[in-house]
């Protein structure tokens, strides 16, 4: 009677460690399922059409930065006022942020890089166009190739 009801706790024990387990995925772990929930979309930048976006977008997250951006229209004039604080205007460049002013984690501490009008308007347009169909609060997963 003992082993029986020592074979039933234990078997109790082991699928509440199961669920558990399910549902609490360990830090770093490669859970497809806890991955696929952080972001909504995958949006791939064309390094080769905007190079220096490219390079700075690439470069800011490998420095910690986001690379998902959750999107949030409303308060971009804000959050780009705060990311360009200390950045004074440079003749002939424009000062690219990331992550952009459009996203909820852009702003204030985003990381700023001069780069040339060209390259940092038609990117801008480029992303601008792909993200358009996207409503505020969708998770972008930015991977830059």
């Amino acid at each position: 009677m003992v082993k029986k009801q020592g074979k039933a706790l234990f078997s109790i024990v082991f699928l509440i460690s199961v669920l558990l387990a399910s549902l609490f995925p360990v830090a770093g772990s490669n859970n497809v399922s806890f991955a696929a929930s952080s972001y909504d979309y995958v949006l791939i930048f064309p390094k080769d059409r905007y190079p220096e976006t490219g390079a700075h977008i690439k470069d800011a997250i490998a420095a910690g930065k986001s690379d998902v951006c959750t999107i949030e229209r409303e308060d971009t004039r804000e959050r780009r006022q705060e990311a360009l604080k200390g950045y004074p205007p440079k003749k002939g460049y424009d000062r690219d942020e990331w992550p952009m002013a459009m996203c909820l984690e852009g702003g204030a501490g985003a990381d700023i890089r001069y780069i040339s009008p060209s390259d940092n308007r038609g990117a801008g347009s480029w992303v601008g166009n792909k993200l358009s169909r996207y409503s505020d609060g969708t998770r972008v997963k930015f991977i830059v190739k």
